[in-house]
């Protein structure tokens, strides 16, 4: 696999600058992302990587699933928008001792330094599905994936009542309304809509799975604690707070959410262990 360089990527980013970038630069999601490393290496387990394969891991963060495919073997890239969960990746990598897996920054929806059929398997973990335009994220992904190759999709789902569909859901009430022609991003977690985006790249129906699935996020101390690191580092949550204290119902925010938390918190007296179910898209290039 020949991997572009960091510029390579920025330059199709820059080309048609992604919103959420600004997003995502915003808090440290390396701070959350350390509560979720366990699901993310069940979840790669379960894929059947291994030595040889080239994987994308799209929207990547700092390598929740890239840095396990790595372990396993495989030549492994992850592209993300931000650029310090790019920088983050790469210490992590080399932390690890990873020469096999490289952070790059890049637009999910513009992917215009990687060729057409470069790997074996996309994976984009609650990560492209927040890209603008996706219809030009499912047709990127497929272009980038070989013949035979594979798309693993992670989405959260609109309205579930598990905790990241929920505070998003909480954290929307408090923000302005979101400007003309945007497309929520947990649009993608709506069968429906993901056939309806592969399929206008090219897949067959046949060839598209849906299915439920849960992640867990675990964190040694209380929920109210958990809550402070998407207070501080989450951009969304970040953005509902600042919103909601010039408004005065900062401490609404608060309240609704240390509710949720608390409430579907399933750890023990030392630990926080919540569920959060999500839709599970796996896609076949034939």
């Amino acid at each position: 696999m020949t991997t572009p360089t960091a510029n390579d990527l920025s330059s199709g980013a820059a080309a048609a600058p992604n919103p959420n970038r600004a997003l995502w630069e915003k808090g440290d999601f390396t701070r959350i992302a350390a509560t979720m490393r366990e699901s993310g290496e069940a979840l790669v387990a379960a894929l059947g990587v291994g030595p040889g394969m080239d994987v994308l891991d799209l929207g990547c963060g700092d390598g929740t699933t890239a840095a396990p495919s790595a372990r396993l073997g495989a030549r492994v890239l992850g592209v993300d928008i931000a650029a310090n969960l790019v920088a983050a990746g790469n210490a992590r990598a080399q932390l690890l001792g990873l020469q096999n897996l490289r952070f790059q920054q890049g637009d999910a929806s513009r992917l215009d330094a990687l060729s057409d059929g470069s790997f074996d398997l996309v994976v984009s973990i609650f990560g492209a599905m927040f890209a603008p335009r996706p219809f030009d994220v499912a047709r990127e992904m497929v272009r980038v994936a070989r013949t035979g190759g594979r798309i693993v999709m992670g989405n959260w789902i609109p309205g579930d009542p598990t905790l990241v569909a929920q505070i998003l859901k909480i954290s929307a009430a408090y923000t302005p309304p979101p400007p003309e022609g945007f497309i929520s991003p947990v649009s993608w977690g709506v069968e429906a809509n993901v056939r309806e985006r592969f399929e206008a790249a090219g897949i067959r129906t046949a060839d598209i799975a849906c299915e439920p699935a849960t992640y867990h996020f675990r964190y040694r101390g209380a929920p109210a604690e958990l809550l402070g690191l998407f207070r501080h580092y989450y951009g969304p949550t970040m953005n509902a707070f600042e919103a909601a204290a010039k408004d005065g119902r900062a401490d609404d925010l608060h309240r609704e959410l240390i509710a949720l938390f608390e409430s579907q918190d399933q750890g023990g007296p030392d630990e926080t262990v919540i569920p959060a179910t999500y839709l599970k898209v796996v896609v076949t290039k034939v």
